[in-house]
């Protein structure tokens, strides 16, 4: 279950009009707080990205599934029917297995050289244009201090 204030910070840039992503973002940021204190770990910071990606669709951020493995896919599609209508209360048996699985996890997978590295591989995948084209748009639509 996501703070309140994470959500808070969501909607708040759905208001400004910002992407989906951009919302996302929010329970990203909350999710590596949380490796990070110690509440729980992750196998890989993708992992991380990934359980913050899915607390953002079952709140209700418009995020699309991936164009990836049907089984990923399939989970996103659960996710965003979650939060487009909630329905069933969480099971406590899942739950507390989940956390007890992340619990055993390594903290390391959100340390600052962690996600660094994670973001050269995945910025490198995407090509030099596409990068340039993200540069260019965060210049121009960055806030004036």
């Amino acid at each position: 279950m996501p703070e309140q204030e994470t959500v808070e910070r969501a909607q708040e840039d759905a208001r400004e009009g910002k992407s989906p992503s951009t919302q996302a973002g929010e329970f990203v940021r909350e999710e590596m707080h949380h490796v990070r204190e110690g509440k729980h770990g992750a196998n890989s910071p993708q992992q991380a990205i990934a359980i913050g990606l899915s607390k953002a669709r079952r709140a209700g951020v418009k995020l699309e599934a991936p164009k990836g493995p049907t089984s990923i896919r399939e989970k996103a599609e659960h996710d965003i029917a979650t939060g487009e209508n909630p329905q069933h209360k969480t099971s406590r048996r899942r739950s507390r297995a989940t956390s007890r699985a992340l619990k055993k996890q390594p903290r390391s997978t959100a340390s600052r050289q962690a996600l660094s590295q994670q973001a050269k591989k995945s910025s490198a995948k995407r090509g030099k244009r596409v990068r340039s084209a993200a540069a260019l748009k965060a210049a121009r639509t960055r806030k004036t201090a």
